[in-house]
Formats: structure tokens, C-alpha cells, sequence
């Protein structure tokens, strides 16, 4: 009988603990996720994806009409200044060519010495002539003639003194660098030109990026044969989303990863930001430089870009989770103090979706839930279990990434949060 009473007293004083423990647990308040605010390095970037681009291009065509005889250079080819890409049928203008030659040949073993010839003759006529008018004169004075008899012989003298004029202008005309070897030498030197003009070369140094000529076509002027990306500085073109442009700024640096070489980071920097916005997407044009290029770099190769617009070496940070009626840099958290929940207002500082700054409001080891929208009284008791902070996972820094309305590169470092 003494037993039983103690088997009910053991009973009883279990369900008392357990009644106990079930009160203590319910004055506790549940148990909630929530973050340690600490004080440690920030970094906020901004992800985006773009394209390679040269600063400029050049379109080579051609200035005469032609049917293509060879192609010489091809996509991805590297060519110099006054490299050869393209030779054109030249049959009708070096024919053109040759004929000049040849009549400017003539005109020095030939046409030339006889135009001397032929004004040494009619100097020798107008003596001739001269002579004659004198005798005849003589002649007239006696009688011994006739007045048209002299008159025929002044006329002849007239004409042989006009020849001398025409033979001396044609010998003057015929000689060396006069008008006539001009002429000839300007008519070869323009059907030379022409002829030139069937061979297209290049006019800068650069890498051909489009080719649209076969052998066998037939061009014509105003036609693009070929696109050549200038040797010189290279940009990264990236559209981003127009929320960002508050953090961007000229000089800014970034790290750029190319899809294709995911293990090659390089260095880039702002260099430009568009003056307008594009308004049919959103976006503001954004370029970077690239200084080293690696040699891996192609045009209009897609790259990724971390560009950095901002860095703490030291400062409050708290997940963006953890905010609440967030109002440009005023926010709001659920504040743990002695087990009991109270609304703190904050003050933030850098922003991103990840991480964001605290500058007023909080403390090194203040702890906040994680669900800052929950629906708690003040003043209400709960239990905590704290969660790790979003560590960049290279470098155990938070990192405030925010992206654009493009697609990232799944091959980061670090994890990207994106902007929706």
C-alpha cells in the first residue's frame, strides 16, 4: 500500500515538472532565427554582364566597280596598314595604262625631236622669206617688177613667220615638262591611281571582324567588304539598370570574368557614363577599360563585371532580411533585449540586397530577428538561435552585390544577389 502512495507521488511531481517546464518554455516566447550585428570590412558592387567592344571600327570598301579575283585575309586575321585583302579584274584600266605609256614613249622618241626639226625649218623659211621681200623691193624701186610681184613675196613672208610662231609654240608645247609631257604624265598617274584602286588594301592596323566578299563577286562602291577593329584600348559595354546610378561614378574599379574564361579575372574601370537613359529598357550605357587587354579578349565576347561602388574597412553590417519599412537610408529591426523584442529604428549607410551598412541605431554584438516583418508585440519574450552572416566565400567579407536586369555569369566567386 506505502508503494502505491509513492508511485503516485512520482507521477505527480513529473507532471509538475513537466507542467513547469511547458510555463517556463511558453514565458520564453518561441524560438526565432535572428543575427548578431558585427563590425567588420564592406564591400558593395555592382554585377552586370556587357560585351567587348573596340573603341573604334573601320568598314574598307571599294572605289571602283570589279569583279573580285582574290580574297586574301578572313575573320580573326590580323592585318598592318597597307596590308592587301582583296584584288579586282584590272584588265580595262592597265590596258588604259599602257596606251598612255606608249603615247608618252612616242612622244619623247619621236614627236618631240620632230617638232624641233620642223622649227628649225621654218626658221630657215622665214629667212628665206625675208631674203626674197628684200630683192623684190630692190627689184620694185627700179621698176623692174611688178607691185603684186612684191606683194606676194611680203605675204609669203607673213606666212613663213606665222609657221615659225605655230612650230615654235608646238616645240615649246612638245618639249620636256611642257604641257604636252604634263598632260600625259597627269593622264598616267590618274589611270594608275585607278589601277591602284583594284587593289584594296587596309588604311589602319587592326583585326578583321567581318568579311562580306567571295572570289567571284562583283563589287561595287559603297559596298562594306570588310570590318576591322582598330588595334588600341578595349571596352567593356555594359546596359545597366537605371536604380543603380546613384552608386556609379567615373574611375570606378571592377573585376570582369569572360564566360569563356571563367578562371581569368582581369581588372577594368569606368570611363564613361551615358548623359541619358535608354527609356524603352531602363537602362543607362555604362563602358569600362580594359588596360592590360589579355590576349584571350575577343570582340563582342560576353563578360561579367563586378564593378565596386563602395567599400568600409570597418563598419556595422546587417542582413537586408532583417529590415523592415525601409525608407531611402531609414529602415527598421526587431531588436532583442533581455529575451524581449523591440523596434529599433536604423540609419543605414552603403545598400545592397545581401548586406547593408549601419551607421545609426545599432551595436557591435546587438542582436535583431531575422524575419524583421513579424508581427510580434514589443516587449514580446522570445528564444533566439543565431545565423551566420552571408560570407563572401573567398574572402570571409560581406559582400553587397547588385545586379542588373541582365543575366550573370554562374561561374563567380562570389555569390551575386540580384536585383529584381
Amino acid at each position: 500500500m506505502r508503494a502505491v502512495n509513492y508511485k503516485y507521488v512520482i507521477v505527480i511531481v513529473l507532471l509538475l515538472l513537466a507542467i513547469g517546464f511547458v510555463i517556463f518554455r511558453w514565458w520564453q516566447g518561441p524560438l526565432l532565427p535572428s543575427y548578431s550585428v558585427s563590425s567588420m570590412p564592406l564591400v558593395q558592387t555592382v554585377v552586370a554582364t556587357g560585351r567587348v567592344v573596340t573603341t573604334s571600327r573601320t568598314q574598307v570598301g571599294s572605289e571602283v566597280t570589279g569583279v573580285v579575283l582574290e580574297r586574301l585575309v578572313q575573320e580573326g586575321d590580323q592585318v598592318a596598314k597597307g596590308d592587301l585583302l582583296l584584288v579586282l579584274s584590272s584588265d580595262g584600266v592597265a590596258a588604259q595604262v599602257r596606251q598612255a605609256e606608249a603615247e608618252l614613249a612616242e612622244l619623247v622618241t619621236s614627236t618631240r625631236p620632230q617638232a624641233v626639226v620642223d622649227l628649225s625649218k621654218a626658221e630657215v623659211q622665214l629667212a628665206q622669206a625675208r631674203r626674197n621681200v628684200a630683192r623684190r623691193r630692190e627689184l620694185a624701186a627700179i621698176s623692174a617688177i611688178s607691185d603684186e610681184e612684191l606683194e606676194q613675196a611680203e605675204q609669203a613672208e607673213d606666212q613663213a613667220r606665222n609657221d615659225l610662231k605655230a612650230a615654235r609654240l608646238r616645240a615649246e608645247a612638245l618639249a620636256s615638262g611642257g604641257v604636252e609631257e604634263v598632260l600625259l604624265r597627269e593622264r598616267i598617274a590618274a589611270l594608275q591611281a585607278q589601277l591602284d584602286k583594284t587593289k584594296v588594301r587596309s588604311e589602319v592596323s587592326g583585326t578583321v571582324l567581318t568579311r562580306n566578299v567571295e572570289p567571284g563577286d562583283l563589287v561595287q562602291p559603297g559596298r562594306t567588304l570588310f570590318t576591322i577593329a582598330l588595334d588600341g584600348s578595349t571596352e567593356i559595354e555594359v546596359p545597366l539598370d537605371e536604380r543603380n546610378l546613384s552608386r556609379l561614378a567615373l574611375q570606378q574599379s571592377a573585376i570582369a570574368i569572360a564566360d569563356a574564361y571563367p578562371k581569368n579575372p582581369f581588372p577594368a574601370r569606368i570611363n564613361f557614363i551615358a548623359p541619358s537613359i535608354d527609356s524603352q529598357r531602363g537602362t543607362i550605357e555604362v563602358r569600362l577599360s580594359v588596360d592590360p587587354v589579355p590576349q584571350f579578349l575577343r570582340q563582342d565576347m560576353t563578360v561579367s563585371v563586378n564593378i565596386e561602388t563602395g567599400r568600409r574597412e570597418q563598419t556595422l553590417v546587417i542582413p537586408n532580411d532583417a529590415l523592415a519599412n525601409v525608407q531611402e537610408n531609414n529602415a527598421q529591426v526587431l531588436l532583442l533585449h533581455n529575451g524581449k523584442v523591440q523596434r529599433q529604428k536604423v540609419t543605414l549607410g552603403l545598400r545592397g540586397l545581401a548586406m547593408s551598412e549601419v551607421i545609426k541605431g545599432l551595436n557591435v554584438g546587438d542582436q535583431v530577428l531575422v524575419d524583421a516583418t513579424s508581427l510580434l508585440a514589443d516587449g514580446a519574450r522570445v528564444r533566439t538561435e543565431i545565423q551566420a552572416l552571408p560570407f563572401s566565400k573567398n574572402n570571409n567579407v560581406p559582400t553587397n552585390n547588385v545586379s542588373t536586369n541582365n543575366n550573370n555569369s554562374a561561374t563567380r566567386n562570389e555569390p551575386a544577389v540580384k536585383l529584381n
